[in-house]
């Protein structure tokens, strides 16, 4: 069992949206937490820039690129514990540029692993994604539904994910593998619908959406961050694969007319058919079976779908510039 208090722990991807809260929620906790951020000469650190300043100071920041290994293997040193969540994770884009989520997710993953065994790091904890089981076959997935690439991005991460996997298989090296539905929550970027529904209600009569019968299992980011901080800690979650969702369904257009109710007014939803995913591409359901992380690290959901929104709605609010409504975020 794994305390972070005073443990040196690498968060990849710490710069999005749920890497930000990650490394939040590990700063509180006493971890020595170093950031892993992409470089940019803006000096920006995404997502971490919300956080508390006095809190944000004692995080160190380690700038790189996780196709690089010698950066890489530069921010592994000398830590305890690595969170990798570094990827490209929007689907759309992964239509235009499929090359630069091998470099990115694969070849990245590879680095890491690499650079983790290198180092003999205590535990690694990988992130996949649910996108990675494409369309349901049976409902509610568990962890031995079959892996299904209907898209570049989910095939770049299904690759990602047996890298890992071979690394734990060919070398020992304690890595676990979360794997997340559709998280949402404050900070997220309008490439994900819960912010592209609401930063469209709050300043326009008409909300603009792809297809609204795909199903999906938003789980509030709190919720996501506590399984990857149970996963971390437990000894048995070595050499795993363990899904983290509500265990929730509710189509797009019941989210689009839940958000709507919330928020008020007289809106109306319209098809952008510049949103619509290709027909054999598009995941029509995704339904988390949780009781693997249950029973494995005592993993279940707090936060309500209701309460999430609320907390989205008010971020949103406060922070407009955050948002381009008049574009499609792919």
């Amino acid at each position: 069992m794994i305390s972070f208090k005073n443990k040196k722990v690498l968060v990849t991807g710490a710069a999005g949206f749920i890497g930000s809260h990650l490394t939040e929620e590990l700063a509180k906790r006493g971890a020595k937490v170093r950031a892993f951020v992409h470089y940019n000469s803006r000096n920006s650190y995404g997502n971490l820039e919300f956080l508390k300043k006095d809190l944000l100071k004692g995080i160190e920041i380690h700038t790189g690129d996780i196709t690089d290994p010698f950066s890489v293997a530069k921010a592994v040193e000398g830590c305890d514990v690595v969170f990798h969540l570094a990827a490209l994770i929007a689907i759309p884009y992964s239509y235009v540029a499929p090359a630069s989520y091998v470099e990115t997710n694969v070849k990245g993953t590879l680095n890491v692993m690499h650079a983790c065994l290198a180092h003999k790091v205590e535990k690694v904890i990988h992130t996949s994604t649910s996108e990675t089981y494409g369309t349901a076959i049976y409902s509610p997935i568990d962890e031995k539904h079959p892996l299904q690439g209907q898209s570049p991005y989910s095939a770049s991460k299904i690759g990602a994910d047996k890298i890992a996997e071979s690394f734990f298989c060919s070398f020992g090296l304690p890595v676990a593998t979360i794997r997340p539905f559709n998280t949402f929550g404050p900070r997220q970027s309008a490439r994900a619908v819960i912010p592209t529904i609401i930063s469209q209600a709050l300043v326009s009569d008409t909300i603009r959406l792809g297809s609204l019968t795909p199903v999906r299992d938003f789980n509030f980011v709190k919720d996501t961050v506590a399984g990857f901080i149970l996963v971390a800690e437990s000894d048995a979650s070595v050499g795993q694969v363990i899904n983290v969702g509500s265990g929730r369904e509710i189509t797009i257009g019941e989210l689009a007319n839940k958000i709507i109710a919330i928020i008020g007014g007289n809106k109306k939803i319209a098809t952008d058919t510049t949103r619509v995913r290709p027909e054999n591409s598009e995941v029509m359901k995704l339904l988390a079976n949780n009781s693997k992380a249950l029973s494995l690290i005592g993993y279940a959901p707090k936060h309500t779908i209701d309460e999430g929104l609320s907390l989205v709605i008010d971020f949103v609010r406060k922070n407009p510039g955050f948002y381009k409504t008049d574009i499609y975020n792919v």
